[in-house]
This record gives C-alpha cells, structure tokens and sequence, in this order.
C-alpha cells in the first residue's frame, strides 16, 4: 500500500485535472453560485422596491425548472397521449417533441441582463433616433392598477423599433415578457432575446400538440401575473393601418388571468412615427403580396455604418418624432366576454390613442387633396384634426416640422400653386397617412363600473 507507483506524465496531469474539476463541482461551485444567487436576489428585491409592478418568481425560475414544469404540465401529458394516438407513435416519442417544443419556447430571464443591458440600449437608441414623446390618456387609472393584478399592454405593430421604444418607456413598471417571432430565432441573438425575458412562438404552426404547450406557457405566466407585452396583429402593418387582431394569445392570457383568479388589465398603446426604418421594405411587401421582408445583414451594418458616419460628421438629424400614447385601461371584469369583441374594444381604444404625428398628418392631408395645397391650407387642415384630437401643438410647427423631414427625404416638392408629393412618392405618403386616417372601428360603450383598483 506504500510502495511508489509509477506513472506517465500525462496520466499525473490527467488525474489532477480530474481531481480539479471534481473538487470544483462538489466544493466550489455550489458555494459561487450560491454566492452570485445570493447578490441577485438582493438586486432582484432593491428592483422590485422602485418598479410599480414587482418581478414575479416565476420570471425569475430557473429556465430548466420551468421546462420541466411545463412538460409535465398535467394539459400537456393528456395533449402528448392524443399527438401519440393520432399520430401513431408511442408515447415517450411525443413526449420527447413536447418537451423540444417547451425549451424552444422557455425564456431564459436575466434581471441584470434586462435592466443593466438592455434598458440602457434601448434608452440610448430610442433616444438618439427619434425625438421621443410620451402621453398617457387616463394617469389615475393607469396609477391605480393593482401591484399584483396581471398587466397586459397591447399594441399595434408598426416597426420592429417597437421592442425597443416600449421597453425604454416602461422600464419604470416592471420587465416586459415580449411574444417573438422566427426572426429572432438566430445566433447570437436567440440568448440575448431569451435573457430579456422573450418567448419565441412558431407564428405559422398549427400542430395541436405545440399550441398547447404554448398555450400552457402563456396561461402559467398570466395566472402567476407576469406583464407582458402583446401584438395582436401579429406582424408589421405593411399599409399603415391597424390590422386585424389575432385572438390566440389574447385568449390565453385571458383564460390563464380567469384560471388563476388573479385580476388582470389590458392597457391599450398606440405607437406612431416620422419614419418607419422599414417602411419601404414593408410597401414592397405589401405590392408583392408576400410577408417576406427579411433584412439582410449587410444592408442593417450598412445603414448603421451610415448613421455613423453621419453622426461623426455632425450632420446626423434624428428621424423626427416617435410617438407612444397610453389609452384607456380595460380591466378584464369590466371587459366584454368573448375574445373577439374584447380584441376589437382593444383595437378602438388604440386607434382612439393614436399620435398624431407631424409627417403622417401633412400626408393625409396631401394625399386627401385634390391638387396642390398652399401652407395655409394645408396649415387649417393640420389645425382642425390636431384640435379634433385634443392636440395643443401649434399647426404651423406642426407643418414646419412634418415638412422639413418630407423635403429630406424627398417626398414633397413646392410648385407655384403649393405642395405636391414628388412623382412615384404617393404609396409612401398613403402608408403615413394611414396610421392617422379614422378607420371607424366599432368601439363598445363603457362599462360603468368602479375604476381600475377602486373598491
């Protein structure tokens, strides 16, 4: 037992190792994780000290507890025997497709990733491009959601700037738990849009085994009160107006928030802009007739590279305004009882909330005239809907301002008789028009209960 033993160099090295991460794994580990657990839980409750609705632990799960809890999830294992009956393959298969479907759909949140990261970009990018306006309808109502009631804020779709604008603005009410598209599934980006909190959904599947495993996701975070953010859209606006709202995840949310009994409260938003980044893209789809507007890499760095350089140069102007407007709430007791109405008394209070934005109203009133429009008139028009909104901005700053982006961009041009859109300009200026156009959506009268959170 004490005699020497002899070895190879590379079998010692190969044993220390070993031993090294053995050591590690049983000693050092546990003890640093439990440290760095430690210092994030204390971020975590210093974080939910000043945000109006706190981080819920389910949120703060770890991602390969909550895949194990939805997999398992009792609606899911009765889905999982009806895919194997249906599909003809034993269970342990459709099971194993179930479990793929959870860890596709699982977020991975990270607090600090989330307000150390992304909250700083998304200020700093907001900030730089646009002159950022925000406006809340009903502040009272807004202020009066309970802490503990399951916040939905529900928007219409016109930029991918979207995510970021609404992440900036509400960053002082809580983390928003965003529902993504296949777009983002791509490295890198799939892990950063996972630690902000993100859930990617297959828009285009109809399995019935993967719509109950998200199903499943969306109604355990409404019953636990995590806030989400939703596009009941669907996709990008490629005219300009509202879409037609998709009632899939609406529904889940709702019957999660009912299943739960925990109260739950859309709050409608309205986004508007100068400039859509995309909109060119986004007309080109809408003359083809085909959702296929995927940007490519080297124009997205060629255009930052531009925006750069420009900035550099000091000659970077930002793109005008960009507007976001919080409408009246709708607490889901006050809220109509099928998902379809409730989708459309959404939609209205978003059109109702809509900014009214220098460029887009200058459009409509070009491209609702006639012939060529002199300032004054064109300053009267912007006047009257500017005072039928509620709008105390000055029309003729209104008009300076939506001009001087026009000119820019090359959109307008002054005749001797006024202001015209330059030839093969008029679908650009129609999609701006739109946004601000009334599309006369059924809105459903108030319900006259208490207010949001009155007793």
């Amino acid at each position: 037992m004490t005699q020497p033993v002899t070895l190879p160099l590379w079998a010692l090295l190969l044993i220390l190792a070993f031993a090294a991460v053995t050591f590690a794994s049983h000693f050092l580990f546990p003890s640093v994780r439990w440290f760095f657990r430690r210092r994030a839980e204390r971020a975590v409750a210093e974080l939910n000290r000043r945000l109006h609705t706190p981080i819920q632990p389910f949120k703060l799960a770890r991602r390969h507890d909550m895949v194990m809890r939805l997999s398992y999830d009792s609606e899911v294992m009765e889905a999982v025997q009806i895919e194997a009956r249906r599909e003809r393959i034993p269970e342990n298969v459709a099971f194993e497709r179930a479990r793929r479907y959870a860890r596709e759909i699982v977020p991975a949140f990270s607090a600090a990733a989330y307000f150390g990261f992304a909250i700083r970009v998304a200020r700093w990018l907001s900030t730089s491009l646009y002159d950022v306006r925000l406006q809340v309808v009903d502040e009272d109502a807004l202020k009066a959601i309970p802490a503990d009631a399951t916040v939905v804020f529900v928007m219409n779709h016109r930029s991918n700037m979207d995510y970021v604008l609404v992440t900036y603005l509400v960053a002082e009410r809580s983390a928003l738990s965003y529902a993504v598209g296949e777009w983002a599934r791509v490295w890198p980006l799939r892990a950063l849009v996972r630690a902000m909190g993100a859930y990617f959904i297959r828009r285009k599947s109809r399995g019935q085994l993967y719509r109950r495993v998200l199903a499943r996701y969306v109604q355990m975070a409404a019953e636990a009160g995590v806030t989400q953010a939703l596009f009941p859209e669907g996709g990008l606006s490629l005219d300009g107006r509202l879409g037609s709202p998709k009632l899939g995840l609406l529904n889940y949310i709702r019957e999660g928030a009912e299943t739960g009994g925990r109260a739950a409260v859309f709050v409608p938003v309205a986004l508007n802009y100068d400039r859509v980044l995309e909109d060119r893209v986004l007309l080109a789809a809408s003359a083809s007739g085909e959702r296929r507007f995927r940007a490519r890499i080297p124009t997205v760095l060629g255009f930052a590279l531009k925006m750069l350089r420009l900035r550099l140069r000091g000659r970077f102007r930002r793109f005008g305004r960009a507007g976001v407007t919080m409408g009246r709430p709708l607490a889901l007791a006050d809220a109509p009882r099928r998902t379809e109405d409730l989708a459309a008394e959404l939609m209205a209070r978003i059109e109702e909330a809509m900014p009214r934005l220098p460029l887009p109203l200058v459009a409509r009133a070009l491209t609702e005239a006639d012939g060529p429009l002199s300032r004054v008139a064109l300053t009267a028009r912007v006047a009257r809907w500017l005072a039928e909104a509620g709008a105390d901005d000055p029309a003729e700053a209104v008009v300076a301002e939506a001009l001087a982006i026009a000119r820019l961009r090359g959109f307008v041009r002054e005749g001797p008789d006024g202001f015209v859109p330059e030839p093969g300009e008029a679908p650009l200026l129609r999609y701006y028009a739109a946004s601000v156009t009334p599309q006369r959506r059924p809105s459903l009268p108030d319900n006259p209960r208490p207010a949001i959170g009155a007793t």
